[in-house]
């Protein structure tokens, strides 16, 4: 017993841990940054990981915030200072979230950060240690993203399903009615209800044909991805154009058609999903819009996305339209919409496309007054995408 004792204290007179040992240690962690901050915040000391996910040297970081590895988005939410003082409160404060390199780029991280605590139990200051996650962030996004595409396909299938029931065979059942009439009754009618009779399967043979553009356009954009190429393009060339092919339906009513968008606004966008975006929004307004009415166009900045509004001083909708339109009709919901069977078709391809897009829509709407509706585009090509709000959790038994 008495041997063993004697070994126990030889070995720990031997090899007591040095600073530099633990250093060794730390700088040996490839795959980890491990740095301090002084009580200011201020970064004091820099492992050799931290040098080779964030691209910094050493003598580049001494003395700089603790700042500069956020995101600007987590700078104006605060999170640096909301680590720091959960640290304080919980003893330490855990996270995932995206940080930013010297050269700009992102990648995700498991974040630790805890007070250091010295000897006589002053605080030195605080320890920072994080774990690159990019890639296993980018395959748990790939398998969501795919459970999403799985989830979509499915509910896409049904709205095709019941496009095709609703919207669909009702009007061609009309028409093969009209024209079993016709070719029966033709010798008994006079010659103007024959007329009468034709403009109406025309009409009716055509609107039909529209739908389904509308909808073969909207499969092809949920399911060949192929064909989507995004680029930096100027809005008001795009918007101009819609105008110039438009702008004959609009003077038939005196609707003037104009924007008020600047000439540099640019989007980051498909150029064919963009002009189909807004031409079935404008168009859309047309329909619905009073004789002598105006249709404005205009675009706003915020953050790192442009809100383009199409306001129109048409006949409006209420409350249980607006909640309907961009989902697929199951029957006509007014009068106004059955003389205008291709708007709920065109509204969903405008969703699926500005989807495509990383946009949005949604709009506003007062009966008797107008509607407006607004969609968002990103104004320049995203850094990254970020996928679920699911928090990913780090596995520290690994």
């Amino acid at each position: 017993m008495e041997h063993k004792k004697d070994n126990q204290k030889i070995l720990k007179n031997r090899y007591i841990p040095t600073t530099e040992f633990y250093s060794q240690i730390i700088d040996s962690l490839q795959d980890y940054s491990i740095f301090t901050l002084d009580n200011e915040y201020n970064i004091n000391s820099w492992s050799s990981g931290s040098a080779k996910i964030f691209g910094y040297e050493t003598d580049e970081v001494i003395g700089e915030p603790f700042d500069i590895i956020f995101t600007d988005e987590d700078l104006k939410k605060g999170i640096p200072n909301i680590e720091i003082k959960t640290a304080l409160l919980d003893g330490r404060a855990t996270d995932n979230r995206w940080h930013i390199t010297k050269d700009k780029s992102l990648f995700y991280a498991y974040g630790l950060v805890f007070p250091l605590i010295g000897s006589d139990g002053e605080r030195l200051g605080y320890v920072k240690i994080l774990r690159d996650l990019t890639d296993r962030k980018k395959s748990e996004d790939a398998i969501k993203k795919y459970i999403r595409e799985l989830e979509e396909l499915n509910m896409h299938k049904e709205s095709v399903l019941a496009i095709l029931s609703h919207d669909l065979r009702s009007p061609l059942t009309g028409i093969i009615g009209t024209a079993a009439y016709l070719r029966e009754d033709f010798h008994k009618m006079k010659s103007e209800e024959v007329q009468e009779m034709l403009d109406l399967l025309y009409q009716s043979s055509k609107d039909e044909l529209d739908m389904l553009d509308y909808l073969v356009e909207w499969a092809r954009i949920k399911y060949a991805s192929e064909v989507f190429s995004p680029t930096k393009i100027k809005l008001t060339d795009y918007i101009d154009k819609v105008f110039e092919s438009l702008n004959e339906t609009a003077s038939i009513n005196a609707i003037n058609l104009h924007h008020e968008i600047e000439g540099d606004t640019t989007v980051f966008a498909d150029g064919k999903m963009l002009i189909s975006i807004i031409q079935n929004i404008v168009s859309n307004a047309i329909k619905h819009s009073k004789k002598g009415g105006t249709i404005t166009v205009s675009a706003n900045n915020k953050d790192d996305k442009i809100i383009v509004q199409v306001k129109d001083t048409g006949t409006g909708m209420s409350k249980e339209i607006m909640e309907k339109l961009f989902t697929p009709q199951m029957k006509t919901l007014s009068e106004e919409r059955k003389a205008n069977k291709g708007a709920g078709i065109g509204l969903l391809l405008v969703k699926g496309f500005l989807e495509k897009n990383g946009g949005e829509i949604w709009v506003e709407s007062v009966e008797g007054e107008g509607s407006s509706f607004y969609f968002t585009l990103p104004n320049e090509e995203p850094l990254f995408k970020k996928g679920s709000s699911d928090e990913v959790m780090f596995d520290e038994s690994t």
